[in-house]
């Protein structure tokens, strides 16, 4: 498991108080407020360069003169940080052997409260040095070096803690020289968030992407979903192309839902397509493929989970994808009728009502890319149907345009194509004959016009998109539910 602390300050680094092991402060900055820049606290403790009073370096820490034992009256605090175990060591002296009754140092810790004031919890002594004066027992006016355990309550602790160093007494006015504090553990104190603990970023993965935002955080090859709606939307069909035929648009009904895998480049890993084929309303034998637009069939390097039975007008290279193809292409099912087929040997699969349903079919499609170079943007959609498996007789939504293998139909029969203008898969009234709806809709019983059912669509093609564009939408006066396929 990999951990990513942020908010890591340069100048934090470059004082060189902080290390992975120990969180120390020796004043040897000469400037008190660079370490409460970097979340050091202090209380009653100034910074003094007088020789006298210097412990090592340059600089030491005085404090005032104490007054009382209260470790809240004169105090060092740490950062917020991670203990870890050893000893806490400093350097202290008293500036006069006398003019003192007691003077104490006190050890303490203060737990992470988020709900409290700058998120301290309760202070908990686990430590002391007492030296309380007399004549034959002088305060030592040279260097004492001390050292204080980390408890085992706190130690290799994965919670955050601040140490409280506090310098307490009674009687007199010595006051304490202070130096090279030094505890054992890891800063965790966040300088730009108002000195709170860091937040601590846990990447499984190594990707880069935390796992609470990485939707595979045991894959570095993978971190993010990207689907296509939180419904499923629909394609409808109508196979008598290029023949206006009965117009009922449920030859072919399948619901979808696709999701964009990326990595945390936010490059697409892999296409997964859920496809629920709903209704086979046709007497014909039609398969379903998708084109990637623009994409090389080389951009593939797997596809999965296909419907084609090894039909024999389905030829596919190594890699999954259809083989002679301009662009990348799928057949996902060479027979809807195989899919989701009739239980009364009709082939005509939930459009009649009355007649037996068929619970509808899941196809889990997933189309993985290689290199990763494509981007959400890269991958566009070109659902088609391949008309009672004549593998050139294609049907494609309006103004998209076929595959290499499709064969020229334009400008026959009923259609209105004009290849040359980017035309195709439309009449003269501009109605297509496919759908692509982006909601889960009910389609026309069998043999029904489907303008009969959704009775602005008409208006709504015929105007190029700009009037009716709720036509699928069940709002007043928009559906002829008599129309529709129930079961």
């Amino acid at each position: 498991m990999k951990k990513i602390i942020l908010s890591l300050l340069s100048s934090v680094l470059i004082t060189g108080f902080i290390n992975a092991q120990t969180v120390s402060v020796n004043a040897e900055s000469g400037n008190r407020a660079i370490e409460q820049g970097n979340c050091w606290g202090f209380g009653s403790i100034g910074y003094t360069n007088t020789a006298a009073q210097i412990i090592t370096g340059s600089w030491s820490m005085r404090s005032n003169s104490p007054t009382n034992l209260d470790p809240g009256a004169c105090w060092i605090k740490s950062p917020w940080m991670k203990p870890g175990s050893g000893n806490i060591t400093l350097n202290i002296k008293f500036e006069a052997t006398s003019a003192a009754t007691i003077r104490r140092v006190i050890l303490s810790y203060i737990p992470y409260v988020a709900a409290n004031s700058y998120g301290e919890g309760n202070l908990t002594r686990f430590d002391s040095i007492t030296y309380t004066y007399s004549v034959s027992t002088p305060l030592p006016t040279s260097k004492q070096s001390l050292s204080f355990a980390i408890p085992s309550a706190i130690a290799n602790s994965s919670s955050a803690y601040k140490i409280q160093l506090s310098f307490v007494g009674t009687g007199g006015t010595t006051r304490y020289n202070i130096d090279d504090v030094v505890i054992p553990g890891t800063y965790f104190s966040d300088p730009s968030n108002n000195c709170l603990p860091r937040v601590e970023v846990v990447d499984t993965d190594g990707d880069g992407v935390a796992d609470k935002d990485d939707a595979y955080p045991n894959d570095s090859t993978r971190a993010y979903n990207n689907y296509s709606s939180s419904d499923y939307g629909t394609y409808l069909f109508e196979d008598n192309w290029p023949t206006t035929g009965d117009y009922d648009f449920n030859d072919l009904v399948i619901g979808y839902r696709y999701n964009m895998v990326t990595n945390s480049s936010n490059k697409v890993v892999e296409l997964k397509a859920n496809l629920v084929v709903r209704a086979s309303g046709a007497t014909f034998k039609n398969g379903f493929g998708i084109q990637l637009d623009g994409i090389s069939p080389s951009s593939v390097t797997k596809v999965t989970n296909s419907q084609t039975q090894s039909s024999s007008w389905v030829n596919t290279s190594s890699n999954g994808t259809e083989a002679n193809q301009t662009y990348a292409n799928i057949i996902v099912v060479d027979d809807a009728s195989r899919v989701l087929p009739s239980t009364n040997g009709n082939p005509i699969t939930n459009t009649i009502v009355g007649a037996p349903y068929t619970t509808p079919d899941t196809i889990n499609l997933t189309i993985s890319f290689v290199n990763n170079t494509l981007t959400t943007a890269d991958i566009k959609l070109n659902p088609y149907l391949i008309i009672n498996q004549t593998r050139s007789r294609e049907l494609h939504l309006a103004n998209r345009q076929p595959t290499s293998l499709a064969w020229n139909f334009f400008g026959t029969n009923d259609d209105d194509s004009n290849p040359s203008s980017g035309r195709y898969y439309v009449n003269k009234s501009n109605l297509p004959w496919a759908l692509d709806v982006p909601a889960t809709i009910p389609y026309p019983i069998e043999g029904v016009n489907v303008t009969k059912a959704f009775l602005f669509l008409a208006n709504w093609a015929q105007s190029n998109g700009t009037q009716n564009s709720d036509w699928y939408i069940n709002n007043s006066g928009n559906w002829d539910s008599g129309n529709m396929y129930s079961h």
